[in-house]
């Protein structure tokens, strides 16, 4: 074990309840109590984590718990707070941090001296995974897949891949990156390396990962936010955040329920239909609740996703991305990014606006970072919001 590595924790089963919000004429709905529940305490469930996984240092934790007052007084809705997992630190922050300590963490204890993964051109994950990788003294192998044929231009997280070392590869459209992955890692071990294959997001099991460990980082950060709302006298009714790979989404869950709290998680999609995605997120989590020794099956219908956001797909931007962004830097001085932040609060700001949250409830935005995204729409982003407006 490395000196940048330690332990976290263990678990129990959970029953489950249904039921439904009673919400405003018209508003969306979603199950009274998302699945299974315990009353562990959050400490009981650290250890469980420090008793079965490794976890590697990368992250600056615990992030801040903000309240987003302005925000909250022009909605005039519920109260909403903003978890700042954009500042976790490593190569700008984002939620991949968490998730990398325990994947990581593995790849080391199986003396990988390589990591491979993939994503697309402007990859979070992939970024994250270069730096936590340069810190552990290991090599990225990134496999980043374009759009179309057109000619690409180094900026943003593209260009902080660069920076961190990344040997890059990158993919034509069509091209399967988990194959590719697969022909690296044979040369690698030809030429007498260890590599180490993980799949963009760090969401599901499958190459070098045989547990859900992307999802691990999120329970603690459940834990984290639940406990730092506690403190301000309130705890959260519920958390929303984007959703793509599953991962962020289904520790919160499990999170959620191992310590029996009342707060549902509110999953708002970048890019799958929300059958997909929460089918995905309800598969991790059972995944994940196995890995920790619970007894628990969540169902797609535990799980709450809207898919009303995305818009044309995956990284297109949307007019209500774009007045998300632009209203949230504005009051609250804080940037989201066009392609996961910024869609999720179009989807907190829209719900609120169909009355999906009750005045009285308390509501925490979890900010997953994904800044230097930003600069790669910079041009799209002038033209949308009107230049000097």
């Amino acid at each position: 074990m490395s000196i940048r590595t330690f332990r976290w924790s263990r678990l129990l089963a959970l029953p489950l309840l249904t039921g439904v919000i009673a919400c405003a004429p018209g508003a969306p709905r979603a199950p009274r109590d998302p699945g299974p529940r315990s009353n562990l305490a959050p400490n009981a469930v650290a250890r469980v984590l420090s008793q079965r996984f490794d976890r590697a240092q990368l992250a600056h934790l615990p992030t801040p718990l903000e309240e987003m007052e302005t925000l909250s007084a022009d909605l005039g809705g519920p109260t909403i707070l903003i978890k700042r997992d954009d500042q976790t630190g490593l190569a700008t922050g984002g939620n991949k941090a968490r998730k990398l300590e325990y994947i990581l963490a593995d790849a080391q204890a199986k003396e990988a001296d390589v990591v491979i993964t993939w994503g697309g051109l402007q990859s979070n994950w992939c970024r994250q995974t270069a730096a936590g990788a340069a810190m552990l003294g290991m090599r990225a192998v990134l496999l980043l897949s374009k759009r179309d044929e057109g000619e690409v231009v180094v900026d943003g997280n593209h260009l902080l891949d660069e920076i961190l070392g990344a040997e890059i590869h990158l993919l034509e459209p069509g091209s399967d990156p988990a194959t590719v992955a697969e022909e690296i890692a044979a040369s690698e071990r030809a030429g007498g390396r260890r590599p180490y294959i993980v799949s963009v997001g760090g969401s599901r099991t499958g190459g070098s990962m045989d547990q859900p460990l992307g999802a691990m980082g999120y329970i603690t950060a459940f834990l984290e936010t639940h406990r730092q709302a506690m403190d301000r006298g309130a705890e959260p009714d519920y958390l929303v955040m984007a959703t793509g790979s599953g991962g962020t989404q289904a520790g919160l869950v499990v999170g959620a329920a191992a310590i029996g709290a009342k707060t549902k998680i509110v999953g708002i999609s970048v890019s799958g239909s929300a059958e997909s995605i929460r089918e995905n997120v309800a598969n991790i989590a059972t995944q994940t609740s196995a890995a920790l020794g619970l007894n628990l099956a969540f169902q797609p219908d535990d799980i709450i996703v809207f898919d009303d956001y995305v818009g044309e797909g995956y990284g297109m931007l949307t007019a209500g991305t774009v007045d998300a962004i632009k209203k949230v830097a504005r009051s609250e001085g804080i940037l989201l990014d066009p392609v996961y932040t910024g869609k999720a609060m179009s989807g907190l700001i829209g719900l609120v606006e169909a009355g999906f949250f009750r005045e009285e409830d308390t509501v925490v935005f979890v900010h997953t970072g994904g800044t230097p995204g930003i600069f790669h729409y910079g041009e799209a982003l002038l033209t949308w919001m009107g230049r000097g407006q």
